[in-house]
């Protein structure tokens, strides 16, 4: 191909190109320049091609399955943590109310649709641009990086008519998450381009529902009339005890919105997470909420807890208390460390979690760690090791650490690592109190 005849065919598919952009937006088709075609291109708008049929993507992608799941990794400092929680959850309601799909956030692990502030280069291959271009972008339904939808940092993330508002982008973007493309009716949340809108009362346009019931269908009304559901179970009785005991340390509750709470021990027990603190424990369960209650008002024989870790498969959870350690269900305990097979040197444990995708059991001892076969109840070979050798990132010690939804979390006074064991990488890194519902 000669110079002449590429750079021939280059105009042509710009002049293509341009002329469909111009068909798109509802200009006058030219295939030139103009200023009304520019400042077109120059307004805010969604990284998602604009140049493609209206409606769905290609093949027509979709969820198959009616819980998805979501969670922010990354948040924006221009809006608080629950302001944010808040209204990404009012963008998913505006389609779980027109379509029979459900969205819950989660706080770990891998969810449907990842999310994530942060400006530039961050992770794909699509680099966002600064203020003022590309707002967010978002992939189509589908396995790994379906769904995951990023929000340009460098602007200024608003809920009201200044800056960019949050409600209308997030909006805009989970449609492409559900499998909308961009449309070309001006009214619809789907349009390309950014217009602010006010948002008191805002519902789905009807351009917009008619698109995202084509995949997935209507939701039906709620019945008027519900039918009488069963009695819950009562729930375990855990009454907190006010008498005095010599053994356990003031009362953590003014400390749970602390920034500087510092955990004693934490575990995960039968789906609930419990954070020990001074011989108290808070219990979070997603039936009962938040509750703090005394060590020995459900271990009688334990007044402090400095490591805990359950294994699920047998139903036992571990609880170490200075030099004993106690499986809570079995008799001829409690029993010292070395039982265990840890040295006579060692005093107390600092943190102990069972990781589900081993089977081994990790215990953290100032800057060293072992591990537990609990398969073969014998500890295994070549331990002590060191922490920063197989942990790169989270520090020299480990004062309380669990498992939840596949991440390891390790604290170190009030800093919390999130870890991917798998890939020995940290994820991010939190505070404590974060999981107190402190925001």
């Amino acid at each position: 191909m000669t110079n002449s005849t590429a750079r021939s065919l280059a105009l042509s598919n710009f002049t293509e190109d341009l002329q469909a952009m111009q068909s798109f937006f509802g200009l006058e088709v030219t295939g030139v320049l103009n200023n009304e075609t520019v400042e077109v291109m120059k307004a805010p708008r969604c990284g998602v091609s604009d140049i493609s049929r209206y409606g769905h993507f290609q093949g027509k992608p979709r969820w198959r399955k009616r819980l998805i799941t979501y969670r922010i990794t990354r948040y924006t400092p221009d809006l608080s943590r629950s302001q944010v929680d808040a209204t990404i959850a009012q963008a998913f309601q505006l389609y779980s109310d027109v379509i029979p799909l459900d969205f819950k956030q989660i706080n770990s692990g891998t969810a449907d649709i990842m999310i994530l502030f942060k400006g530039g280069y961050h992770g794909d291959f699509y680099p966002f641009d600064g203020a003022g271009g590309v707002l967010a972008h978002a992939n189509s339904p589908g396995a790994n990086q379906g769904g995951d939808t990023h929000f340009d940092d460098d602007e200024t993330w608003t809920l009201t008519r200044r800056g960019v508002n949050l409600l209308l982008v997030a909006a805009h973007e989970f449609g492409h998450a559900l499998g909308l493309d961009h449309s070309r009716d001006r009214r619809a949340l789907m349009f390309p381009t950014y217009q602010y809108v006010n948002t008191n009362g805002y519902r789905l346009p009807d351009d917009d529902r008619r698109g995202v019931q084509a995949l997935y269908g209507s939701r039906q009304p709620v019945p008027t009339t519900k039918p009488k559901p069963p009695p819950q179970p009562e729930p375990e009785p855990e009454p907190e005890d006010p008498t005095e005991d010599p053994n356990i340390g003031p009362s953590p509750k003014d400390e749970q919105c602390s920034r500087s709470l510092v955990f004693d021990a934490a575990t995960s027990i039968g789906g609930d997470l419990y954070f020990f603190k001074n011989g108290y424990y808070w219990r979070k369960s997603s039936i009962q909420g938040l509750r703090l209650i005394k060590v020995n008002t459900k271990w009688s024989r334990i007044h402090y807890v400095d490591a805990a870790y359950e294994v699920p498969s047998k139903g036992l959870v571990h609880l170490f208390e200075g030099k004993a350690y106690a499986k809570t269900i079995l008799p001829g305990y409690p029993k010292s460390l070395t039982a265990l097979g840890l040295p006579s040197s060692v005093r107390k444990v600092d943190a102990a979690v069972y990781v589900q995708r081993t089977g081994k059991t990790l215990i953290f001892v100032n800057n060293q760690y072992w591990s537990y076969d609990d398969l073969r109840n014998q500890m295994d070979r070549g331990y002590p090791r060191f922490i920063s050798w197989d942990f790169p990132g989270i520090g020299s010690k480990v004062d309380a650490a669990f498992e939840n939804y596949g991440y390891l979390y390790f604290s170190n006074g009030p800093r919390q690592t999130e870890y991917n064991l798998a890939y020995k990488s940290v994820v991010r890194v939190l505070l404590n109190y974060g999981w107190l519902n402190c925001y």
